[in-house]
C-alpha cells in the first residue's frame, strides 16, 4: 500500500488497497516453513521472537471482517501497543497491516478501545489541530493527528505523531480529500485492518515537500473538527515511521521473515517483523542482493517483459503482484487479479536506483508465478501466486509500475533500510533480500 503522501511533489502514488478473494476466510493452525515455493530460500532463518522482534501473521483479518465476505487475503499483521504520552495508559491493538510501502502508524477510531484517547497534535504555526488525507489506489482515509508512544515487542517510541482514522467527531471530509477518487475507508470492514504500521525506508510520510508548501488532499489544519484547511507541516510533526524513533538504537530499518508455502496457498501464515538491520545478533545482514531505492521516491526499477518500469517497489502492504500485462486474462468473480486458464510461470528482473550512490546494487532476476485468482483454495488466506493487473493511469505512474506485492515475501527475508540510516552495506533507502 503506497501512502499518497509518498516522496514526489506530493502527488498520489500507487497503492494497493486491501481486497479479499470472495468467499475467503477459515481458521486453523499457522503454517510454519513447509512446502516448496519459487520464491523460497532454502538457507532462509527466521527469527523468534523477542526484544527486537515482533510475531507477525497472515490470516483473515481482526474479528470484525474474518469468516466475511470482508475476509483478508495475503494481509500481513502486527500487535502494536499505544499509550498517552509520559503514562502508563496505554491501548494494545492487534491485526494493525505491516506495510513497507507507506510511512507511520494510523489506527481506525473504532478499533481503539471505548474512552480511550490520545492527545491531539497542533499547528507550531497557528496552534490549530491537524488531520491528514490518506489516498489509497481505490480511496481514501480521513482523520486528525495524535501524539502516542509507541510499542512493538520491546521497542519504544515516545511522543510518536500518528493518525487516527475515522474518528467520529471528524465527520466533515474536505472536499478535496473526498474528490480524490475511490470510496472512504474509515471502518475496521472497509480498510481490512485495525490499522496500519508504515515501516518503509523514509523517516516521514511526506517529507520536505509538505514542509515546504501546502500540499492539496495532504494535510490540514484545523478551527474545528468541521473546518479544515490545507496547510504545511513540519517533519517533525508530520506522521512518522515509529522506527526512525525507537530508542533501543534498532532504528535504520526493518526485516519482514516469512517462510515459504506450498504450492496452492495455506491456511494462516506466522513469521517475525525484525527491528534493525545489524544492530543485533538477529538481524545481520549477510544477503548480497541489495537494491538500492531512489531517495526522493523509495522506487526500484523492474524490467519485465522487455519494458523498464522505473516506478517499481517491493511492498507488504500490496496483497498481490501488480503490474500491466495484457496478455493474462482478468478474473470475472475477483476482478482486481488476473486469471490464467493455468499456472503462469513467469520472471522479471529488478535493478536498484543510481541516484543512491551510497549503496552498491546490481540485476537480480526474479521467478514468480501467477494463478487462477478465481479457482484459488477459498478457505485459505495466503498464496504466493496471487496477482493483478494495472490501470493504463496506474502503470503509467513515475516512469511504469511493478508492485511486488506480499506474494514476493514468503520463503524470503526482505531488508528495508531507512533513507539515510547506516548499515554495514551502504546507506538506506535500499531493500534486500
Amino acid at each position: 500500500m503506497r501512502d499518497v503522501l509518498a516522496r514526489v511533489l506530493g502527488v498520489a502514488i500507487l497503492g494497493l488497497a486491501i481486497t479479499s478473494l470472495a468467499s475467503c476466510g477459515g481458521s486453523g493452525s499457522d503454517l510454519t516453513a513447509t512446502g516448496s515455493s519459487a520464491s523460497s530460500s532454502s538457507s532462509q532463518v527466521i527469527a523468534a521472537p523477542g526484544a527486537n522482534a515482533a510475531a507477525v501473521v497472515v490470516d483473515c483479518g481482526p474479528a470484525a471482517i474474518c469468516n466475511t465476505d470482508y475476509s483478508a487475503v495475503n494481509t500481513l499483521y502486527v500487535t502494536v501497543t499505544v499509550c498517552q504520552p509520559g503514562t502508563s495508559t496505554c491501548a494494545t491493538i492487534d491485526h494493525v497491516q505491516v506495510d513497507t510501502g507507506s510511512y507511520g502508524l494510523r489506527l481506525l477510531s473504532q478499533a481503539l478501545p471505548s474512552g480511550f484517547s490520545l492527545p491531539a497534535e497542533y499547528s507550531s504555526t497557528n496552534n490549530e489541530a491537524l488531520a491528514e488525507c490518506t489516498e489509497f489506489a481505490d480511496g481514501y482515509s480521513w482523520g486528525p493527528l495524535v501524539l502516542a508512544d509507541v510499542e512493538v515487542a520491546s521497542e519504544t517510541a515516545s511522543s510518536v505523531p500518528m493518525q487516527v482514522i475515522g474518528d467520529p467527531n471528524y465527520t466533515s471530509v474536505p472536499s478535496d480529500c473526498s474528490s480524490t477518487g475511490g470510496s472512504q475507508e474509515d471502518t475496521v470492514m472497509t480498510f481490512g485492518a485495525n490499522g496500519i504500521l508504515g515501516v518503509g525506508p523514509f523517516a516521514q510520510d511526506c517529507g520536505a515537500t509538505c514542509a515546504q508548501e501546502v500540499v492539496g488532499s495532504g494535510y490540514y489544519q484545523c478551527l474545528n473538527a468541521t473546518t479544515c484547511a490545507s496547510a504545511q507541516v513540519t517533519l517533525a510533526q508530520q506522521v512518522t515511521n515509529p522506527v526512525v524513533l525507537f530508542s533501543s538504537g534498532d532504528a535504520n530499518g526493518v526485516i519482514v521473515e516469512l517462510p515459504s508455502i506450498p504450492a496452492g496457498g495455506a491456511v494462516s501464515v506466522t513469521g517475525t517483523l525484525v527491528f534493525g538491520i545489524s544492530t543485533e545478533n538477529n538481524n545481520e545482514i549477510t544477503t548480497q542482493t541489495i537494491l538500492p531505492a531512489d531517495p526522493g521516491s523509495g522506487d526500484i526499477t523492474t524490467t519485465y517483459n522487455g519494458t523498464a518500469l522505473t516506478g517499481s517497489y517491493i511492498d507488504s502492504g500490496s496483497n498481490g503482484y501488480f503490474f500491466a500485462d495484457s496478455s493474462i486474462p482478468g478474473c470475472t468473480v475477483n476482478t482486481y487479479f488476473f486469471c490464467p486458464s493455468s499456472t503462469l510461470d513467469l520472471s522479471a528482473t529488478v535493478t536498484g536506483s543510481d541516484n543512491n550512490p551510497s549503496t552498491t546494487g546490481a540485476t537480480y532476476t526474479v521467478d514468480f508465478s501467477i494463478a487462477n485468482a478465481d479457482s484459488l483454495n477459498g478457505s485459505y488466506t495466503a498464496f504466493d501466486d496471487l496477482g493483478g493487473s494495472l490501470t493504463s493511469q496506474q502503470s503509467a505512474q513515475s516512469g511504469g509500475v511493478f508492485d511486488w506485492g506480499l506474494p514476493f515475501f514468503f520463503g524470503r527475508n526482505v531488508y528495508t533500510a531507512i533513507d539515510g540510516e547506516a548499515t554495514p552495506v551502504g546507506e538506506g533507502p535500499y531493500f534486500a533480500y
